[in-house]
This record gives C-alpha cells, sequence and structure tokens, in this order.
C-alpha cells in the first residue's frame, strides 16, 4: 500500500492546477482509490484497497467555508487554477469563499467534485489523462 512519504514526494512535484492531471496519475499508480481535500485546513484523506487510508497533516491555519454557495464564482477561481494562474494556497481561499467545503477525487471515475457544506455537490469534472 501506499505511504505518506509516497504522497508526499507526488505531492512535492505539483506547482499549480496545470500539474493535477501528472500528480492523480501518479497517486494512482501508487494505489490510491480516492481522496478528500477539505477547504477549511487542507488537509487529505486518502484511501485504498480494504479500507485503507492515511490523513494528511493540515497545510494551513484553519479558514472559514462561506456557508453560502457561489458556483459562478467559484468556477472562475477553478478555471484560473488549472490554467496555472494561481497557487493551492489561494485556490484554497478562494473556494472557502464561494462555500466549497472539500473536494473528493475519484481515481476510478476518474473525476474531481466539489461539495459544500451540507454536503450538496456543487460541481464535477472529469480529470484530464496525463
Amino acid at each position: 500500500m501506499f505511504t505518506a512519504e509516497q504522497i508526499k514526494a507526488a505531492h512535492a512535484k505539483v506547482k499549480s492546477g496545470a500539474d493535477f492531471p501528472a500528480y492523480i496519475a501518479e497517486l494512482k499508480h501508487l494505489g490510491v482509490q480516492s481522496y478528500e481535500t477539505f477547504v477549511a485546513d487542507g488537509h487529505t484523506d486518502f484511501y485504498g484497497k480494504d479500507g485503507y487510508r492515511i490523513s494528511g497533516m493540515p497545510k494551513y491555519e484553519s479558514m472559514e467555508v462561506a456557508d453560502d454557495t457561489n458556483n459562478a464564482n467559484f468556477l472562475v477561481a477553478l478555471r484560473l487554477h488549472q490554467q496555472g494562474r494561481t497557487d493551492y494556497r489561494t485556490f484554497c481561499a478562494q473556494s472557502a469563499e464561494n462555500g466549497v467545503k472539500k473536494w473528493c477525487v475519484d481515481m476510478e471515475a476518474m473525476t474531481c467534485s466539489y461539495f459544500d457544506k451540507v454536503g450538496n455537490l456543487m460541481f464535477s469534472e472529469a480529470i484530464p489523462e496525463a
């Protein structure tokens, strides 16, 4: 099974959202089946076979996630990040401002889905192959 060190090494290669497809391909190769990233503190829970789970440490001080969602503004922030025009911390702050609680990546379906504080799906998209 994958280790925290392997995940950290894969993540170290990510400089912007433009690097996301290659990151996903590497995690998939390690045996990660899915993961959830929580915007409030940036920690991620990684899931593998047979209930295997590794929880990452918070990546920054806790921030408040807005109660109200703004899908249009969030999608603008997401596209900018995917183009490599914002860093991870900026994208997380913009996600929080627009009501995104977490995103979930499903390696089998190759999708990334974004959810609000009460669990409503805000947006889901296919992850491009690296």
